[in-house]
């Protein structure tokens, strides 16, 4: 029987011991090399898992839109936030194209805003997207280029946020602000015929005097025109002269001629009044909402503190300081209720005082006139003096203000371009002080 004999093991001498000794240590440093290597892998994986994680959390918790996409618009990646919107799963929404889910009449709009933002314009815009519900949703659209590390593009970054609620609240609130300007120049009206109606009150009670004044004397002078007329009568006829002298004694004919003249000029006085008054009642009457023309301060104002002061029948004292043909360009209806609201309220606040006292100055201020209100009353309390011009604030007892006319006021002199101040003066009493500009 043969036998197989084992191959048998070249001996080494030191050379080659030492060769193959190098080896097999560089073999255990290359090993070792490669578990290293291995161990930094694992943690730069577990890294990037991590810093995919991370990346993934923040873009799911994203409120807003966020799609990626190519050049083209094939959808690469999204946000929950959009696909909660189009009501579709992830895998059904990667590799199409972002086009299918916006509204065909804003492609190609949609399209003008990609192609701007790959080539680094900023562009913004409102794009309708589709919603699962099958309504639209619109969508403050802005892109952003996309590029690899070697800043080349390759495609674009959607980000959006909806606006559709939005737009409905700006749509409620522009209508609430038409409504309230609807109701603003309503409560202007009713405040302007209120103003109206007392300066009216007042004219009726001026108008009374003379009228009855002049009413007076013509019935006396109607009373000496049958007199007369009796005494001509007698003469006519031929009457003799002891009798015409008789009846010149009887009738008082020398006295009803003595009194002619003044009855004549007191009468002419009355109707020269009422023709006064009717013509000041005239340059006020309120104009068409927004009419304006060039206005005499001066005429305005003295108009208004004669009304004002007659439809309070008060007792103050009023000093009027005021600059001859000061022009403005305005509304003189609005501005006659300004000034007589103003000059009301100082009125007002000097009625228990003993020596009541109300001062209106108007005088140029480096093309703007100046018109100040100040009266010697109380004043105005510290905490009012924020709220003075606030709709419905009033310190009157329920029945004597509406909280509306200072309010009102402030409204018609910003519209003009002007402003309305408050203070307390040092030495008391309040002050009110318009600013316009002068023509």
């Amino acid at each position: 029987m043969n036998k197989v004999g084992m191959p048998s093991i070249p001996s080494l001498d030191d050379a080659g011991e030492s060769l193959w000794l190098d080896v097999i240590h560089r073999m255990d440093e290359v090993y070792a090399e490669l578990l290293k290597n291995e161990a930094d892998l694992e943690r730069k994986n577990a890294d990037l898992e991590e810093a995919q994680s991370f990346i993934s959390s923040v873009v799911a918790s994203v409120s807003d839109i966020l799609i990626v996409c190519s050049s083209s618009g094939v959808i690469k990646k999204v946000n929950p936030a959009f696909l909660s919107m189009v009501g579709r799963l992830e895998p059904e929404v990667v590799g199409s194209s972002v086009f299918n889910y916006i509204a065909e009449g804003d492609q190609d709009n949609a399209r003008r805003v990609i192609g701007a933002g790959q080539e680094g314009q900023l562009v913004e815009a409102d794009i309708l997207f589709l919603r699962a519900d099958g309504n639209e949703e619109c969508l403050a659209m802005r892109c952003a280029k996309l590029a690899d590390s070697h800043s080349r593009q390759f495609g674009a970054v959607l980000t959006g946020r909806p606006i559709s609620e939005l737009r409905r609240a700006y749509q409620a609130l522009h209508e609430a602000h038409k409504e309230l300007q609807t109701a603003q120049h309503r409560l202007i009206e009713q405040e302007k015929m209120a103003s109206l109606g007392r300066l009216v009150a007042g004219v009726a009670h001026e108008l009374n005097n003379p009228i009855s004044f002049v009413y007076a004397n013509i019935y006396t002078l109607d009373r000496y025109r049958k007199k007369l007329v009796q005494y001509l009568e007698a003469i006519h006829r031929g009457a003799e002269e002891e009798e015409t002298a008789a009846l010149r004694r009887e009738l008082k004919i020398d006295s009803i001629l003595a009194d002619f003249d003044p009855l004549l000029d007191g009468t002419i006085e009355g109707a020269s009044r009422v023709s006064d008054i009717v013509k000041n009642l005239r340059r006020l009457s309120f104009s068409r909402a927004g009419e304006r023309q060039t206005v005499d301060l001066d005429r305005l104002l003295r108009n208004s503190v004669q009304l004002a002061a007659k439809s309070k029948n008060t007792s103050a004292k009023i000093v009027f300081d005021s600059v001859p043909t000061v022009m403005s360009n305005a509304d003189e209806g609005q501005l006659h209720q300004v000034f007589v609201n103003l000059i009301d309220n100082a009125f007002d606040a000097v009625a228990d005082v003993p020596t009541p006292l109300v001062e209106i100055v108007m005088k140029r201020e480096k093309g703007l006139v100046r018109i100040d209100i100040r009266d010697n009353g109380p004043g105005i309390a510290k905490e009012n003096l924020s709220k003075i011009f606030e709709p419905f604030f009033t310190t009157k007892t329920i029945g004597e203000g509406t909280g509306l006319g200072l309010w009102i006021s402030f409204t018609i002199i910003e519209d003009h371009g002007g402003r309305i101040e408050v203070s307390n003066r040092p030495d008391g009493g309040a002050e009110f002080s318009v600013i316009l500009d002068a023509g």
